[in-house]
């Protein structure tokens, strides 16, 4: 179906039409629209134009004025000039209806796809090998998951990538002690027994991690015999890579397990770590050498930028390659973006990556523009996200200053938010089963919500108990507004939900409506500006506007005409289909009854 205009667009293209009619000497004008307190909404353009044209603006409003036209059942019930010649503007109750009804005909709610939508590939969610996931690894699985949902919605072709820490020294160390203790892995069950769980893949990489680092620390033989292995791996001997390989897969194990509790699918084909990209670090750094965008500086092959410098007022470079012949992280971002533009054809490359390390990235990016790798047609955007901090304030740590082990804050939510669904259950009538499953999409929408509507780049308090609240700006308030709506349509029996254009609104019904009508303008705009906080806290704002509506205007009351109920159905079920899809392009789950 072709997209549903809004309210708000067909609104500006008709004063659009006024104002060049009323001044054509002006040529294109924006009436400078917006959704105002003082009426439905307010169009401003009027000063600037009357100003560039050495004119009267309450003048100009009035000849545009005259050129509307305005009345019952039209576009446009009423347009006062008020002020300097702002134009108030109140539409009428059947227009919100009529399109209300356009937007429900539609399996998408009006949202528009893209007409030249362009390839994005989006690096996010980025877990170490051989390392647990921490609460820092949070953020980046969940906004990238909502990003990716968000593009893909308004008909982006999205490649995700994920760049994980497989590669390095320390794989040195872990294959060499794994070839020395060839049993220490071999965990597998028989082959008609269970699979091995997330849990006991990471104790069996724990375990091997200490015991290898210890032996490393106390044995120099055995130090000298893990340093030769790293560069076995380098090198690609086949006993080597089979033995990394296991590492990678038992890791596997470990992520999957945690993403599949955070509800995040990640795909296998999606996982392109540092390894993926080892074959091409001697090509990169040979093309930048000979085009003179890198030099060699004490042996070392560095970028240098005029704008970056260390405290000492020297330069700092990007070092894309050291002076022992090793590669560093510049070496390995840089052969991505060549991979990315070159073979997967972006125009987008998009890092949801941790605000601190902007600095590398905008020299990595630069660098590449430099090498013509980047260019008018392909930009980089990195996703710059804030800390998880504690209620106090500072960088989210256990009682004992550890690092939060991701799993561990997910199963405290979960288990939080199950003693907040048990307490409504009994008045439900909610399975165990439900209780259980609606606990999991409760807490882990909690924790998803909580980072979602903050923007990306701010710092957010990780708080449980302000997160599985009720009231409050919170998924579960959201959650509840729709199994409630849900709830009111089961019980209205043969009444369906039916728009009637003819009925006049009462003012809870004009206000929601209105906001159901914006859903398509914010979801581009989230997706536009890469900000899933956008669409949450229009989400949120839909639900108050609903509990407003719950509270003035009763839905199923046998005092209502039946035109009414429909209609008021219809304006439920809307909203129900709206909060449904807003929330599962932030990647959270809305249950039908809680």
């Amino acid at each position: 179906m072709a997209s549903v205009p809004s309210l708000a667009s067909t609104l500006h293209q008709r004063i659009a039409d006024a104002l060049s009619a009323a001044l054509p000497e002006a040529g294109a004008a924006d009436p400078l629209l917006r959704r105002s307190d003082r009426a439905d909404f307010q169009a401003n353009g009027m000063l600037a134009l009357a100003k560039k044209l050495k004119g009267n603006p309450r003048e100009l409003a009035a000849k545009v004025v005259e050129s509307l036209p305005v009345g019952e059942g039209l576009l446009m019930q009423e347009i006062e000039v008020s002020g300097p010649g702002f134009l108030n503007i109140t539409v009428s109750d059947k227009a919100i209806t009529e399109t209300l009804a356009a937007r429900a005909a539609d399996d998408r709610l009006g949202v528009p796809f893209k007409e030249h939508p362009g390839t994005t590939v989006i690096d996010w969610a980025q877990p170490n090998v051989a390392k647990e996931m921490h609460v820092g690894h949070l953020r980046n699985t969940v906004i990238g998951n909502s990003v990716v949902r968000l593009l893909e919605f308004t008909g982006e072709k999205v490649v995700s990538r994920h760049h994980i820490g497989d590669w390095g020294t320390q794989f040195g160390m872990l294959i060499q002690y794994l070839i020395e203790h060839p049993h220490e892995l071999d965990h597998k069950a028989a082959e008609d027994g269970p699979a091995v769980s997330g849990e006991e893949a990471m104790s069996n990489l724990n375990r091997l991690y200490k015991a290898s680092r210890a032996l490393f620390d106390a044995d120099g033989e055995f130090k000298t015999r893990a340093r030769r292995r790293v560069v076995d791996l380098q090198a690609g001997d086949p006993e080597t890579i089979a033995l990394w390989q296991k590492f990678v897969d038992e890791s596997k194990i470990y992520f999957y397990s945690v993403f599949g509790k955070l509800d995040v699918e990640i795909r296998d084909e999606d996982i392109v770590g540092e390894s993926g990209y080892n074959d091409m670090l001697a090509e990169t750094c040979r093309m930048l050498e000979e085009s003179g965008v890198a030099v060699r500086s004490e042996g070392a092959l560095c970028v240098f930028f005029d704008d970056v410098k260390g405290p000492d007022g020297n330069p700092v470079p990007l070092i894309v390659q050291k002076s022992d012949g090793g590669f560093g992280y510049a070496a390995t971002d840089l052969s991505a973006i060549r991979d990315r533009v070159f073979n997967l054809k972006a125009d987008t490359l998009l890092y949801v990556v941790d605000v601190r390390q902007s600095l590398h990235f905008k020299m990595v990016f630069e660098t590449a523009r430099r090498a013509g790798w980047l260019t008018d047609d392909v930009k980089a955007v990195q996703l710059g996200f804030g800390t998880v901090l504690g209620k106090d304030g500072k960088p989210f740590k256990t009682r004992e200053g550890e690092t939060v082990r991701l799993v561990d804050l997910l199963d405290e939510a979960i288990g939080r938010a199950t003693d907040v669904v048990r307490e409504k259950a009994e008045k439900v009538g909610l399975s165990e089963q439900e209780i259980v499953e609606n606990g999991e999409y409760v807490g882990i929408g909690a924790v998803k919500y909580a980072d979602l509507s903050t923007s990306a780049a701010r710092d957010y308090k990780f708080d449980l108990d302000q997160m599985v609240s009720l009231n409050g700006d919170t998924s579960v308030y959201l959650q509840y507004a729709y199994a409630r709506i849900r709830s009111i349509v089961r019980r209205a029996g043969e009444a369906k939900p039916v728009a009637h254009p003819e009925l006049s609104l009462a003012p809870a019904e004009r206000a929601l409506g209105l906001h159901l009508d914006q859903f398509a303008a914010t979801v581009a705009e989230a997706a536009g500006e890469y900000a899933p906080h956008k669409l949450a806290g229009y989400l949120y704002q839909l639900a108050s506007f609903y509990t407003t509506f719950y509270d003035q205007c009763q839905v199923l009351s046998e005092d209502n005409a039946p035109e009414l109920v429909e209609n008021r159905l219809f304006l439920c079920d809307l909203t129900a289909r709206t909060l449904r899809e807003g929330m599962a392009l932030l990647g959270i789950r809305t249950p039908e009854r809680l």
